[in-house]
């Protein structure tokens, strides 16, 4: 097979990409290596125009468990089904560094497909998947503003790493990791996620990926200039000229009043009518044109005009369609306890977007095992995040958590899991649900925050307040820009960026960025998150007057838990043969559960405190190691001719010989001890399991 190779280092590390005849009938495909992890990108147009109003692209990420060399699933589906959560938000990453540099007005069917065919555990895919897609869109023919480039950057002790391998994010100096991409000088797409870091931080590990980027961006031109296909002339979704100038006419007096409105409900309702008005008015002036197509038309200059609007009037007059100063946060409102049966609950309030979390505690077994091509873990903090139709006043379908609520929830729990106390301290798994009540921007914002109170409210003793905001820009081709505090609904839908930043007083937790233009420059970042710094701030405050501190004791409601350590040698014993022993106690007590982990440590769960610790006291018997010169006592359970049978407890017993019971001849047994009687005896031989005692040399004997 014919193949042509291109190399360059990054990470110090070598990154191929090699073009062949593989999948031969896509309109490209990419093998990108770096390291043993391979991914296969394609490329694929449809050959006729769609009958959608908007750009039909696709971006799927397929990982695939062979690629780690792993087989799982359930024990009767063993093949890849619904993509997992990381495959997903790898889908959504690679997504949203792509589709700004799409033209919205393209109406073919374009899909971008990442197959992940070799994973070495140590190398991001995610970075090969989009170096891959990149490259792929570069060198098609379909129509497209890249490439980009794409890396990730960590902080590990004091020294920032491009791609780092996995294992060095797994160490106890790891401070932080970010994903950062775009195109030359300009950065479109962020993840990040660490432990209460600086903005300078932040900003310093921005520039350094900027550089990676634009490395990359000059490596990926040169394979174009080599073998770069011609791009195809689509024909682009336009619009006949004399209906954008009628539009234009009847909405100049009439947007201004319909969009600067505080009320949501009434914003919506009268951009709604506004909206029918115009199309009423186009059909009524253009009797010729087909309606349906007036009727997308007349929708699509609405948008148009109004982001117009809004645009300019924030340049220019710094106007917000509600009002408030560019720096400012909405009205807060919040309260916790609101269920007497839940573990923990809490509603946080920001203008009209509303979050309720509630907590629930769980045993150790409660943890979620996570199985993925990447990774086999457990996973003992979970927050989920829920957006029903209702929030934002519509009706719809209940069909699970889609890619935006699953990329919502992801965010929100990167904010906060850095901050939830460790096994040791806290043994409980802890699941967040966030309903969303209202949304009118930045509900997954909203989500860290009502979130960290609901925890609070549960008992858990989180390490530090966390809150979040989104950020918003206003920028023109002039290199002009404002930056927003809170976004709401229309500063969201046509701003050119949403920046959320989530943290605590000590600094950031989590950060996601998306455009909608090609991508800012640095120094609009720097100002963002400043910005975003006095926000988060103002919301710490007012949340500290929610609740101040956790809850000293968790819910009545909630498990309690205790946990100690016996010798991993000896888990078997407590187990038992087919899971006889462990189960066994966990009927007789009464227990939520009985977790024991590798190292040894056992955790017991229930709600009666007293049958909890008969448990413990069972199990602490059951794997207590004796010692030489250790003061046992017990019942006498067997006379033997020789001497008597002590019973120690736990299903262990020693062996007292007739000689041991005092000085001197003791001719029968019975002298000296009864069946039943309580001994106090001392260890004087421990061997291969069996446990010598003797009475007569206790102390003071």
């Amino acid at each position: 097979m014919k193949r042509k190779e291109f190399k360059t280092e990054i990470g110090g590390k070598t990154l191929t990409l090699e073009v062949s005849e593989l999948a031969p009938q896509t309109n490209a495909a990419v093998l990108a290596k770096y390291g043993e992890t391979i991914a296969l990108v394609t490329v694929v147009m449809s050959k006729n125009e769609s009958s959608v109003d908007y750009l039909p692209l696709k971006v799927d990420y397929e990982e695939k468990f062979y690629a780690a060399g792993k087989i799982i699933g359930s024990r009767f589906i063993r093949r890849e089904s619904r993509p997992s959560e990381d495959a997903i938000l790898s889908g959504r990453l690679v997504d949203r560094t792509l589709r700004p540099l799409f033209d919205n007005r393209i109406r073919r069917e374009i899909q971008v497909v990442v197959t992940i065919l070799s994973y070495d555990e140590e190398n991001d895919p995610d970075f090969v998947g989009l170096i891959g897609a990149s490259t792929a869109l570069a060198i098609s023919d379909v129509p497209w503003d890249g490439p980009v480039g794409g890396v990730r950057v960590a902080k590990i002790g004091d020294k920032l790493v491009v791609s780092p391998d996995n294992s060095l994010m797994r160490g106890d100096d790891f401070v932080f990791e970010t994903f950062v991409s775009g195109v030359s000088d300009r950065i479109n797409m962020v993840e990040l996620g660490g432990k209460e870091v600086s903005e300078a931080e932040v900003v310093e590990a921005f520039n350094l990926a900027q550089k990676e980027i634009n490395k990359l961006v000059d490596f990926q031109k040169s394979v174009i200039s080599e073998i770069g296909k011609k791009k195809t002339e689509l024909l682009l979704a336009e619009i006949d000229p004399q209906v954008r100038a009628e539009a234009s006419k009847f909405l100049s007096d009439k947007l201004e009043g319909a969009v600067y409105v505080k009320d949501k409900a009434t914003y919506y309702e009268g951009l709604a009518k506004l909206g029918k008005e115009l199309v009423a008015h186009l059909v009524e002036i253009f009797p010729d044109h087909d309606k349906s197509r007036l009727s997308k038309d007349a929708h699509f200059l609405f948008d148009e005009a109004v982001d117009q609007l809004v645009h300019k009037n924030i340049l220019e007059k710094d106007k917000r369609p509600d009002g408030r100063a560019l720096d400012e946060v909405r009205e807060l409102q919040g309260e916790v306890g609101l269920f007497k049966r839940t573990h923990g609950s809490a509603l946080f309030m920001r203008g009209n977007t509303h979050a309720l979390a509630v907590t629930t505690l769980g045993a150790p077994g409660a943890e979620q095992i996570i199985e993925t091509m990447e990774t086999n873990m457990k996973r003992r903090f979970l927050l989920h995040y829920n957006f029903p139709p209702y929030s934002v006043g519509e009706v719809g379908s209940f069909r699970g958590p889609g890619r935006r609520e699953i990329g919502h929830g992801a965010l929100a729990e990167k904010a906060l899991k850095h901050l939830i106390p460790s096994k040791e301290a806290f043994p409980y798994t802890i699941r967040v649900v966030s309903e969303i009540m209202s949304s009118n921007g930045s509900s997954s914002m909203a989500t860290v925050c009502a979130s960290t109170l609901s925890m609070m409210d549960a008992g858990v003793p989180i390490k530090s307040l966390a809150a979040g905001t989104a950020m918003g820009l206003m920028s023109d081709e002039k290199g002009n820009f404002k930056v927003l505090t809170d976004i709401q609904g229309p500063e969201d839908h046509h701003g050119d960026m949403d920046f959320k930043a989530a943290g605590t007083t000590n600094g950031v937790t989590a950060i996601q960025m998306d455009v909608k233009v090609s991508g800012v420059p640095i120094e609009v970042l720097v100002k963002t998150l400043a910005q975003a710094k006095e926000a988060r701030l103002h919301i710490l405050k007012f949340m500290g007057g929610v609740i101040e501190k956790p809850r000293e004791k968790v819910s009545a409601f909630a498990p309690a838990i205790s946990h100690f350590m016996i010798n991993p040698e000896k888990i078997g014993v407590v187990i038992g043969p087919g899971g006889k022993m462990i189960n066994g106690l966990i009927k007789k007590y009464e227990l939520s559960g009985i977790d024991i982990d590798e190292d040894g440590t056992v955790f017991v769960s229930g709600t009666d405190h007293a049958k909890m610790e008969q448990a413990v006291a069972d199990i602490k018997a059951l794997t207590r190691e004796f010692a030489i010169g250790e003061i046992v006592e017990g019942k006498i359970l067997k006379l033997l001719d020789f001497g008597a049978i002590l019973d120690l407890g736990g299903g262990k017993d020693g062996m007292i010989h007739i000689s041991e019971f005092k000085n001197g001849f003791v001719k029968d047994i019975n002298e000296v001890v009864k069946l039943g009687d309580f001994v106090r005896a001392k260890i004087v031989k421990v061997e291969d399991g069996r446990i010598g005692l003797s009475v007569k040399q206790l102390p003071g004997s």
